[in-house]
């Protein structure tokens, strides 16, 4: 019963559209139409700025952390009696509620399924399952944005690179086996959500950092 809860809230989490929300607060206007039309920070920061963009940025992280958390407590607390032996897998629970907030994130059901890509949460998610990989990934993704500017590199450097090292390091670790099939299928599906990023990239004509989208 936990794993139910623990979907059913983290996808609700994951479905509040901090981008969206901000935009409409500070411009009045729906993110999804203007920049790239992608409702995350980094269309927040074409669009609006740097403080708007690091407060969405922010919060699409948090929510990430939040549901992997609510999904741990009712874990450890058993507030709910587990009837199938899924609640015994070790990992599943907040693995399954992380994976409810991305999918959230990308299709809300508080704005007709049209969300972002996901990237902030889904670092939020595996921040707080596998925290030593996600450092090293992150850092190495936070390294290319400086370096070229392009933040689709980045999330794509993030994406690809996390299931990889945890595939080798999850002995070492202790991380449990969901946790890595968690990371895989949602490093492919950002490379799916970034196809036309990759594109751009191949050809050279990839959106930077500060550049305006009109």
């Amino acid at each position: 019963m936990e794993l139910i809860i623990s979907i059913i809230i983290a996808y609700l989490l994951g479905s509040i559209s901090f981008s969206y929300v901000v935009a409409r607060k500070i411009k009045k206007i729906d993110i999804r139409k203007h920049g790239s039309g992608n409702a995350g920070a980094t269309n927040i920061l074409r669009v609006l700025g740097k403080g708007p963009a690091i407060l969405v940025l922010s919060l699409d992280v948090l929510k990430g952390v939040a549901a992997v958390w609510i999904a741990k407590w009712l874990e450890i607390a058993e507030v709910f009696p587990t009837f199938t032996t899924l609640g015994e897998i070790e990992g599943l629970a907040s693995a399954l509620a992380g994976a409810a907030a991305i999918v959230g994130h990308n299709w809300p059901i508080y704005y007709g399924f049209k969300g972002g890509k996901g990237v902030a949460t889904t670092i939020g998610v595996v921040v707080s399952l596998v925290f030593f990989p996600t450092l090293y990934v992150g850092l190495a993704a936070i390294t290319a944005i400086i370096v070229t500017r392009y933040v689709s590199l980045g999330s794509l450097i993030f994406a690809v690179g996390t299931p990889i090292l945890i595939g080798f390091t999850k002995s070492y670790y202790g991380h449990p086996d969901p946790y890595f099939y968690l990371t895989a299928v949602f490093g492919i599906l950002t490379v799916w959500k970034h196809r036309t990023n990759v594109e751009r990239l191949l050809k050279g004509t990839e959106h930077k950092i500060g550049k305006k989208i009109s």
